[in-house]
C-alpha cells in the first residue's frame, strides 16, 4: 500500500514540473513576441494611454502615461498615409478617427486595443475637403467635421464596426473658416465657430435623421476680428467656453434648453509682458470643472483660469511658459495631469495639476514626431 501512494505522488510531482514548464515556456515566447519590432515597446494594462497626431511624419504616437509620476513612456507609432493632425475619440474608446489633411483628404479609422490602447488600421475614407476639426456625436454613429479652407461641415454614418460610410449624410457651407464643430453632452446641439467671419453657428440635431437643422438663432457674433476658434463645455453642461484666436480672448456663454448661446463675459488670455499679436490654438475644461486652459502660441504659454461654478465667469491663475508653439494639449481623465506639444519644438511636456489651486507644475517631457499638433487621452479598463 506504501509503494502504490508512493509511485501515484511520484506521478503528480512529474505531472506538475511538466505543466509548470510549459506555462513558463509559453509566458517567455509571449514576452518575446511583444518585444520583437522596434515600434511596440511598452504593454500598459488598465493604464492611460495618450495619442499625438504628428503631421510632418505621417504618424500616430502611442504612449502610456504614469499617472503616478507623469512620465511618458513610448508604446509603438502607427503610420498614415497622410498629413495627420485633428483626431476624434468614439465615446466608448474602441476607435480613433485620424484627418488627414494632404491631398487625398481622408479620415483615417482605428480600432483601439482595449488592453494596451494600441492601434489597428481597419480602414481609410474620403472626405469632401480639407477637415482641420472632427468629432463624434453623443451615440457614438456619426463624425462631424469642419473645414478651414473649404468652408463647410460634413456628418457621416459610423457603423457597428466603427467605420465611416463612404458618401457623407450631409455637406453644409458655412460662414468664413469654420474652425470646429462641437454636440453638446445631451447630444441635440451642435456648435460651429467660424474664424473667417466672427460668428459661432447653432445647430439643432435631428433625433431622427441626425441630420443639423440651424437653431433659432442660428448664429451669435463674437466681437469684430475675435476670431473664434475652439469651444469647450462645462462638466454639468450649463456653460460654455470660447476661444479666440486673432484677439486673444476666451469667451463665456450659458446655454438654455433651447441650445441658444447667451454671452456672459470675456477675458483675456495673453501674459502681460507679450506684445505680439495673439495666436490663441487650444482650450480644456478640467473634469471637475473648477479650471480652465488655454494654449497661445505668439508667446509660447498655457494660461490657467478658475472658473466661477455661478456665472461662468474666468480668473486667471497664471501663465506658464511652454513648448513651442503649443497647437494642442490635453488632460487625462483622471484630472491629474496636463499634455501640450509644441510644434515647432517637436516635443511634449507634461505638468502636474494642483486639484485645489488649479496651477501647474512640470514633471516631464518627452519627444514626438515631426509636428505634433493633436493630443486625446483614454483611460483602459482594468
Amino acid at each position: 500500500m506504501k509503494k502504490i501512494i508512493f509511485l501515484r505522488l511520484l506521478m503528480c510531482l512529474c505531472a506538475l514540473n511538466t505543466w509548470s514548464f510549459c506555462l513558463s515556456h509559453k509566458s517567455g515566447s509571449h514576452l518575446h513576441e511583444q518585444q520583437s519590432g522596434p515600434s511596440k515597446v511598452v504593454q500598459p494594462q488598465g493604464k492611460t494611454v495618450v495619442y499625438i497626431s504628428n503631421a510632418d511624419s505621417r504618424e500616430i504616437f502611442v504612449m502610456k502615461l504614469d499617472t503616478t509620476t507623469g512620465q511618458l513612456s513610448f508604446i509603438e507609432s502607427e503610420p498614415t498615409s497622410g498629413n495627420v493632425m485633428p483626431l476624434a475619440l468614439s465615446p466608448d474608446h474602441r476607435y480613433l478617427y485620424a484627418s488627414l489633411r494632404s491631398e487625398p483628404y481622408a479620415v483615417s479609422t482605428f480600432s483601439i486595443n482595449p488592453q494596451n490602447g494600441m492601434l489597428d488600421h481597419l480602414a481609410t475614407a474620403k472626405l469632401p475637403v480639407n477637415m482641420a476639426y472632427l468629432s463624434v456625436d453623443q451615440s457614438g454613429r456619426y463624425l462631424f467635421a469642419a473645414s478651414y479652407s473649404g468652408s463647410k461641415v460634413s456628418v457621416n454614418f459610423i457603423g457597428p464596426d466603427g467605420m465611416l460610410q463612404p458618401e457623407p449624410l450631409q455637406v453644409l457651407s458655412t460662414g468664413r473658416n469654420a474652425h470646429a464643430i462641437v454636440a453638446d453632452h445631451l447630444n441635440r446641439h451642435v456648435y460651429v465657430p467660424n474664424l473667417g467671419d466672427d460668428q459661432i453657428l447653432q445647430y439643432t440635431l435631428d433625433p431622427g435623421t441626425r441630420m443639423l437643422r440651424p437653431n433659432d438663432p442660428p448664429l451669435i457674433k463674437t466681437a469684430s476680428g475675435a476670431g473664434p476658434r475652439h469651444l469647450a463645455e462645462h462638466p454639468e453642461g450649463r456653460f460654455w467656453f470660447l476661444i479666440n484666436e486673432l484677439d486673444g480672448t476666451i469667451n463665456s456663454y450659458e446655454s438654455g434648453q433651447s441650445g441658444a448661446l447667451k454671452f456672459l463675459s470675456s477675458v483675456n488670455l495673453m501674459p502681460e509682458a507679450h506684445s505680439g499679436k495673439p495666436s490663441a490654438a487650444d482650450i480644456h475644461v478640467h473634469p471637475s470643472g473648477l479650471f480652465l486652459y488655454t494654449t497661445e502660441r505668439g508667446s509660447n504659454t498655457l494660461c490657467a483660469f478658475r472658473i466661477d461654478p455661478l456665472n461662468g465667469k474666468l480668473t486667471v491663475i497664471a501663465h506658464y511658459p511652454t513648448e513651442t508653439q503649443p497647437r494642442s494639449f490635453n488632460i487625462d481623465p483622471s484630472g491629474k495631469f496636463l499634455i501640450v506639444a509644441g510644434q515647432q519644438s517637436h516635443r511634449l511636456s507634461v505638468y502636474r495639476i494642483n486639484p485645489q489651486s488649479g496651477t501647474l507644475s512640470k514633471v516631464s517631457d518627452a519627444a514626438a514626431g515631426r509636428n505634433p499638433n493633436w493630443i486625446e487621452v483614454i483611460q483602459l479598463a482594468r
